[in-house]
């Protein structure tokens, strides 16, 4: 009996503290209940500004059915995690995990912008709210609700400068999509770097929440407005690093079609929202041309990026045919003037945009700019097919039209939706200042034709030593179609044409020629060559180039060398006379431009040629700067 009372108290006791442990349990599970309140995540639409949201830190859904995606979502939507950082004074590129980040200007805030995780320890809002007096939702007969303090420590919750294209991604980033930093205060930095998925950060000391494979790699994240014209900030002064004066030819022309010119002018807009515009960096303006340049707006119109954006919006289409020459034409003798806004002291660039080809012709009218101090860019989208090239009027435009071959000036897109790509190869060569070199120049303006004695007195070892003089003066040079040009002829009794000024186009090619030049051996008219270099030369130079004659000789001309040089010098011909050893010094004199003491030289053998070559380039480049210029 009494170990059927022992059994029973057991079972009671054991029973009892099944109860308990149950008990303290559901407590448990009911405090924790009560702890955490389940948290409501803000719903917000595709047109929403992540600029207008104060909140520092917050947790957003997102709709499906946005134009691009966020940066951590596809078009199906979902949650992402958004976190106000510091703003820099420039923000350095980089590549990372198969995004690149833009190299941007001075910004007030920017977005870190990661998956939807709940930070623990985080507080988050479960409304927002935003820097206007009504939020999207109160626009829709909601009121705003009132959101808790910052999660972040030391952030003050104001307006971010980041705004939204209406059908674009619910929420942009300033600058590049980094992945989740610590909550800590002294985290919230721009410097961040993304980090391979699973990598330990080592700036922020946790997994990296960051999804490279859903970033949408050419669009997005392009910023796509710059500093905010509110009254709560000082307006932007512009970036000093890249202070110029900017003018846009953009093509109007019927051929471009509605929804191309919708493309080149959201380009403009990309380049004018990573331009900081303002009255101490960029200004720019806008030239639609199409049978006829017009001006959209000038360099003085608008002081703000944001400005400009909305003055882009604005243009309408002109139509007609695409005279990108007529246009270029009319911004070198109207755009670039004191009173529509033009610095002075800031370098003068042309970007023109052309679709296919121009109707017109643009070499002309683009070195007369060129000529003028502008800096002339070309911009040529889906040019000319093979079966397309009979339609073109100067083969090679662009190249022509700008001032060096190097690319630096000319860029080529293939298709109008590879546009978008341009922008930050275009801003950065437009910013960098100290290669905007594009104006005439002592070295780049001229067309140079040496007039070489082949006479018997010579001899072959020293027409070698002459065909090595003419190669170091050549080599001084910047020779392209469209800097300093070179041609040659030889002269004994007779002439003889080695070379014209549109046969060869590069300082490699010029110095070959001038290496391939043969002995000719002869008498010496000098007049004569004199002549034929006016006719064979001089007549095919271009119009408004300098025009240099550089005459070797070593002896007394057989013929009148007198009014052959008065026609060279009606003719606008410089004329430099180089006497060797026998070559009469009062020949050398005539032939001279005046003053002759600057334009004769005289050296006693042929070896001492090359003492000179310092001396007659310094002549060419002191009387250049001391003519007023086009």
């Amino acid at each position: 009996m009494g170990i059927v009372v022992l059994t029973m108290k057991a079972s009671v006791i054991e029973m009892f503290l099944v109860l308990l442990v149950t008990g303290i349990h559901s407590n448990q599970e009911m405090m924790k209940k009560m702890k955490r309140p389940k948290f409501t995540v803000p719903q917000i639409s595709c047109d929403v500004r992540a600029g207008k949201i104060t909140n520092v830190e917050f947790i957003v859904k997102c709709p499906p059915g946005c134009q691009d995606p966020s940066g951590v979502l596809d078009n199906s939507g979902g949650k992402i995690l958004v976190q106000k950082v510091a703003g820099q004074s420039g923000y350095k590129g980089s590549y990372s995990n198969g995004v690149r980040s833009l190299s941007l200007p001075r910004w007030r805030e920017s977005f870190v912008v990661s998956e939807g995780k709940p930070q623990k320890g985080i507080t988050y809002p479960s409304s927002l709210t935003y820097s206007s007096s009504k939020s999207p939702a109160a626009k829709a007969g909601e009121t705003a609700r009132a959101d808790q303090s910052p999660s972040v420590p030391g952030a003050a919750a104001q307006p971010v400068t980041v705004t939204q294209v209406p059908g674009t991604t619910a929420i942009e980033a300033t600058h590049t999509i980094l992945p989740k930093p610590s909550p800590s205060a002294g985290s919230t930095t721009s410097s961040l770097r993304p980090q391979p998925v699973g990598q330990r950060s080592k700036d922020l000391g946790e997994p990296a929440l960051w999804k490279p494979e859903s970033v949408l790699l050419d669009a997005g994240f392009v910023p796509k407005e710059e500093l905010s014209t509110q009254s709560l900030e000082p307006a932007s002064q512009g970036d000093p690093s890249c202070k110029v004066d900017l003018s846009f030819l953009i093509d109007g022309s019927s051929s471009i079609g509605k929804r191309r010119f919708r493309i080149q002018k959201q380009f403009l807009t990309d380049v004018a929202q990573t331009l900081d515009i303002g009255p101490a960096g960029p200004l720019m303006g806008v030239v639609q041309y199409g049978d006829n340049p017009a001006t959209q707006f000038n360099l003085k119109t608008h002081m703000n990026s944001q400005d400009v954006k909305a003055a882009i919006e604005k243009i309408s289409q002109k139509g007609g045919l695409s005279n990108a020459g007529r246009a270029i034409s009319f911004v070198t003798k109207n755009f670039f003037s004191k009173v529509n806004g033009n610095r002075g002291g800031a370098p003068n660039v042309a970007v023109v945009m052309v679709d296919g080809w121009p109707t017109d012709k643009v070499e002309e009218a683009s070195r007369l700019a060129r000529e003028s101090g502008i800096n002339i860019f070309f911009i040529t989208i889906e040019g000319a097919s093979e079966n397309e090239k009979q339609y073109v009027l100067e083969p090679n435009f662009a190249n022509k039209a700008v001032c060096r071959t190097n690319g630096f000036y000319s860029l080529t897109v293939q298709n109008w939706f590879s546009l978008q790509k341009t922008v930050q190869p275009l801003v950065k060569r437009v910013c960098d200042t100290d290669r905007l070199a594009c104006s005439k120049t002592c070295l780049n303006s001229a067309d140079i034709g040496f007039v070489i004695d082949g006479s018997s007195s010579v001899g072959t070892s020293n027409f070698r030593t002459v065909l090595q003089f003419v190669a170091n003066l050549s080599r001084e040079f910047e020779i392209s179609d469209t800097d300093t040009r070179i041609g040659a002829i030889q002269y004994t009794y007779e002439q003889r044409l080695e070379f014209g000024f549109d046969e060869y186009s590069t300082k490699s090619d010029v110095l070959n020629a001038i290496k391939r030049v043969g002995y000719w051996s002869g008498g010496t008219s000098t007049g004569a060559a004199i002549n034929y270099a006016l006719e064979l030369l001089f007549k095919k130079s271009k119009p408004n180039k300098r025009k240099l004659m550089i005459l070797i000789t070593d002896g007394r001309s057989y013929d009148d060398i007198r009014i052959p040089a008065m026609l060279a010098h009606h003719k606008g011909v410089i004329t430099y006379a180089i006497g060797v050893a026998w070559a009469a010094q009062d020949e050398l004199d005539v032939i001279a431009t005046h003053p002759a003491r600057d334009h004769a030289f005289f050296v006693d053998e042929f070896d001492n040629l090359y003492k000179i070559v310092p001396k007659v380039i310094q002549n060419i480049c002191t009387e250049f700067n001391s003519q007023p210029r086009n």
